[in-house]
């Protein structure tokens, strides 16, 4: 199979490559998804033929992003990314958990987005300094 891609598509590519290896791979510590890594290898290596050396680098026989690219701002991306998924799922569980007297049903979908709703007005305001546990 051939793609024909820009130089920019590719490194467009590449960032769709390793923000998805990073989603799939980076909680698993040694029970990774090998082919995902591969195909990460795969794509970094082809860096360097398309004039992006910077890209990657080599060690021990493997290529992996290189340090100026993991620095270059994707590592922000992703943290963007699960902020905001954190926000969302807390948002929720809170809402539901208001909820939790009543037995949820489709009637009561406009409550219960109108609980994370504010919920979610509060986190934007002041992110989680106003969160208190009781243990």
């Amino acid at each position: 199979m051939n793609i024909e891609l820009t130089q920019k598509e590719f490194r467009h590519l590449l960032d769709l490559a390793y923000i998805g290896n990073w989603v799939l791979n980076s909680t698993r510590g040694l029970d990774r998804f090998e082919a995902y890594d591969q195909l990460q290898e795969k794509l970094f290596g082809l860096a360097s033929k398309n004039d992006m050396p910077e890209l990657s680098q080599v060690f021990m026989g493997h290529v992996f992003p290189s340090q100026a690219y993991e620095e270059g701002g994707i590592h922000e991306a992703i943290a963007d990314y699960e902020d905001a998924v954190f926000f969302d799922i807390l948002a929720e569980e809170l809402a539901r958990r208001d909820m939790s007297e009543e037995q949820l049903s489709p009637d009561d979908i406009g409550e219960l987005t109108a609980r994370m709703d504010n919920y979610m007005t509060e986190f934007e305001m002041n992110g989680i300094e106003n969160i208190s546990l009781n243990l």
